[in-house]
């Protein structure tokens, strides 16, 4: 294997052993900060080793014995040699030397712990999204802000003061308990989505989808299930993803193209997926939980999955469900949606109107949804020449290579 096909392999392991070394040596250092530090050390060391070495049999235990054993040495340096850190010490050297097999198993719930320590009041909501999205997606900075919508710079600088504060502020490393857990709760959440969106449908990249991203959000929220058994939101959560990961073999195509939701093969949805969310949706009834935004947003994706053909979506229901979540939850991404069910179910003229009221929206003046979703709707309204600007459009806006090749297919159906 040359250097620079060994290099491209270990920028695939890193993006999916990352999140995981981070978690490991934050639980050893206790700061963040310094742990994404370490590991990215570890990651040089490998860019520099492996080459000449090869690639180890079981690369992410290897990453993540040298960043232990750099967390250590870090511990030693600083001089903290009182008794609780020379015993951390040992423990931690014993369990790399003899457990190395096994290394997967003793970080088990350390990314539960990484999203509830990036996830402390200390921060600001936005600080706390982007944090975590860095840290635990390994999202880089720019795909951050398209995510957010807002410059690169000012992802950049929350990230940064987001650190700084955590340090500063000594958070322990943890998950929380009583009333503390409760009130991190709608933050942790937000960022387990946002974990699971992302890997839905990427934000930028060659890839539309990135089914390990998804599969880590739904193991994080199945994990807060067991701690939260009577939180609706924490089911309700679990459903939407269960449900909407259930349409993966569906939604792209052998070239890795999307295939949008009206043309998918929905013999290919994975039925499984759909029940297990089915039932978390049923959890909440029996629990007797207030529906909220995830709730709906699941009953919304659980109307799709029971339609056995797109033909047999039941519209009418689903932007009746829209309208209870704009009531819940407003927002202009909430608006544009719930502009799509309105088109579905009353035609294009009524959805068409929803979405021009959004245009001076200014969190969606560079997202590529908005001219996407009004290009289709001047499509169906037989106005093709501004549906094919409204798509170039489109195109232009978003970073996803399979989207924009998408969105520029569809401007050149209607030029």
């Amino acid at each position: 294997m040359t250097t620079y096909r060994t290099h491209r392999t270990i920028e695939g392991i890193w993006t999916v052993e990352s999140a995981r070394i981070i978690a490991g040596v934050a639980r050893i250092i206790q700061d963040v900060s310094i742990a994404e530090d370490l590991a990215q050390d570890t990651l040089a060391i490998a860019l520099e080793k492996w080459p000449e070495l090869g690639i180890p049999e079981k690369p992410g235990a290897w990453l993540m014995t040298v960043a232990k054993r750099r967390a250590i040495n870090l511990l030693r340096r600083n001089k903290l040699r009182d008794q609780k850190y020379e015993e951390i010490g040992r423990n931690m050297e014993f369990k790399i030397k003899t457990d190395y097999d096994s290394i997967d198993e003793e970080i088990n719930d350390d990314l539960l712990r990484l999203i509830f320590t990036t996830c402390h009041p200390v921060l600001s909501r936005e600080a706390r999204v982007a944090l975590t999205l860095k840290l635990l997606c390994g999202l880089k900075t720019d795909e951050i802000a398209q995510a957010f919508l807002v410059s690169e710079s000012t992802i950049a600088q929350r990230i940064v003061r987001a650190k700084r504060t955590l340090s500063a502020s000594k958070v322990p490393f943890e998950v929380p308990c009583g009333l503390e857990l409760s009130h991190r709760m709608s933050s942790v959440l937000d960022v387990i989505y946002l974990m699971f969106n992302e890997g839905y449908a990427a934000t930028g990249g060659e890839n539309w989808i990135r089914p390990t991203l998804c599969s880590e959000a739904i193991r994080l929220g199945r994990i807060l299930a067991e701690i939260l058994p009577e939180e609706s939101e924490v089911h309700g959560l679990i459903a939407l993803m269960e449900i909407q990961a259930s349409r993966f073999k569906a939604r792209i195509g052998q070239s890795g193209e999307p295939i949008l939701l009206q043309d998918q093969n929905r013999a290919l949805w994975d039925d499984l997926l759909i029940h297990r969310g089915c039932s978390a949706l049923k959890r909440i009834e029996q629990i007797g939980g207030a529906y909220g935004p995830y709730s709906l947003q699941a009953c919304i994706a659980a109307c799709h999955a029971k339609a056995r053909t797109a033909s047999e979506t039941d519209w009418q229901e689903i932007s009746a469900l829209y309208d209870a979540l704009a009531q819940v939850a407003p927002s202009p991404i909430v608006e544009l949606n719930r502009a799509v069910a309105i088109s579905m179910a009353y035609g294009p003229v009524a959805g068409l109107e929803i979405v021009n009221a959004l245009e001076d929206e200014p969190s969606l003046k560079k997202y590529h949804l908005l001219p996407a979703v009004r290009g289709d709707l001047l499509a169906k309204l037989e106005r093709n020449e501004e549906a094919c600007a409204e798509f170039k459009l489109a195109a232009s806006l978003t970073q996803n290579e399979q989207e924009r090749a998408l969105l520029l297919k569809r401007a050149a159906d209607y030029v």
